[in-house]
């Protein structure tokens, strides 16, 4: 396996480390919305690397190794020895959809011999959800998916994905890992703390929340923001919300964060399913635990990863966590990669909700506020 960063900044163009044009098979690339909305971007990477797969999506910050920055796009570009693969996408017009899109390219990705999915998907019109579940259901038991719903800092007006093609919203993409030689790590934390007390998810349909112990959500969650209200939805992305079910609360221990309010039902869309009879709890962060959630993260992941072998990083780190963090972004960033080998390239984004294996479950799930962390590495000859 062979390993090259890239890196484009306006009025600079596209700088490689060790990026090897006729021998890449996949270049992954993040950028914010308007660096990737003209297609310039995915056009000038699919000149330069014709022989590969293209996939990446819009963000809310790039992370580039200890890095987070707004005017880059960073990039990728990933040659394998043994390891096969195959991109898949599928549209999505909106929620209601979700699931079928995740049945359509789990169908298209299903393989005896497939390793492990990583996908990225439209972050405002898809349950992340039901589109986890829907891959989930039709991929062989034991393949873990891993990915992330793309960003729009905090401006939520439109995400973009692009899977060998420009990208666009209501677009979900994911390629497919094959063979016995790849290895994929993967982990997911936190650093949250809970407060105030715990309410009853009393009415809910999907990823919409109307009620928590029989009061409009939408009051509730104004009334514990005060003035910040003004700003919602972006405001709530400080203030997530624990959820678990009742009778498991350790296997079902998920966080869900606010995408949109409806200001006229009073009500709340999340990321992902807010189940009702579930329990919920208001949550709020501090740097160091927030830090010290992206390096358990990162140890989870690092597992897959041997001495000295040529792999890569992806971190996938929620758009809340980043505006709480402000500049000490940097402190989790730096956490997680104190976790890998000094060399290791990491590239990443901050997104919408975060994809991965529960930690306990070992369900592929939806999270929210987490930092979650792919590791892809080839077994060596």
């Amino acid at each position: 396996m062979r390993v090259g960063q890239l890196s484009w900044r306006e009025g600079v163009g596209w700088r490689a480390d060790r990026a090897d044009a006729d021998k890449a098979d996949l270049v992954l690339y993040f950028g914010t919305r308007a660096a990737l909305g003209c297609g310039a971007r995915y056009r000038e990477l699919k000149a330069m690397f014709p022989g590969a797969h293209i996939f990446g999506c819009s963000t809310g910050g790039q992370i580039r190794n200890n890095d987070v920055t707004d005017d880059e796009v960073v990039a990728v570009a990933l040659s394998f020895a043994r390891t096969r693969l195959k991109l898949a996408c599928a549209p999505a017009a909106d929620a209601t959809v979700s699931r079928a899109a995740g049945e359509a390219i789990g169908r298209a990705l299903d393989a005896d011999d497939l390793a492990g999915v990583f996908v990225l998907s439209d972050g405002l019109n898809v349950n992340g959800s039901a589109l986890v579940a829907g891959i989930a259901a039709t991929v062989r038991d034991g393949v873990s998916i891993t990915g992330g719903l793309a960003g729009d800092g905090a401006q939520f007006a439109e995400t973009l994905v692009g899977g060998d093609g420009a990208p666009c919203k209501h677009n979900v993409a994911a390629v497919g890992f094959y063979g016995t030689a790849v290895r994929i790590g993967h982990g997911s934390a936190g650093g949250w703390d809970e407060f105030g007390p715990r309410r009853k998810i009393t009415r809910s349909q999907g990823n919409v929340l109307y009620e928590l112990d029989g009061e409009p959500a939408l009051d509730l969650y104004k009334r514990y923001l005060g003035e910040e209200a003004d700003g919602l939805p972006g405001t709530a992305l400080l203030f997530p919300l624990r959820i678990r079910d009742p009778q498991r609360p350790e296997e079902s221990d998920l966080v869900r964060t606010v995408l949109a309010v409806d200001h006229e039902a009073r009500s709340m869309t999340f990321a992902g399913d807010m189940p009702q009879g579930w329990v919920s709890q208001l949550m709020r962060g501090n740097f160091d635990r927030l830090a010290a959630g992206a390096a358990d993260a990162a140890r989870q992941a690092a597992g897959a990863m041997r001495d000295g072998e040529p792999g890569v990083a992806i971190l996938v780190s929620c758009i809340g966590r980043r505006l709480l963090m402000g500049q000490h972004a940097l402190d989790e960033v730096t956490a997680a990669g104190g976790e890998f080998a000094p060399q290791l390239p990491r590239l990443g984004f901050y997104s919408y909700g975060e994809i991965s294996p529960h930690n306990r479950s070992g369900i592929c799930q939806l999270h929210n506020q987490t930092m979650t962390v792919t590791a892809i590495a080839e077994a060596a000859e």
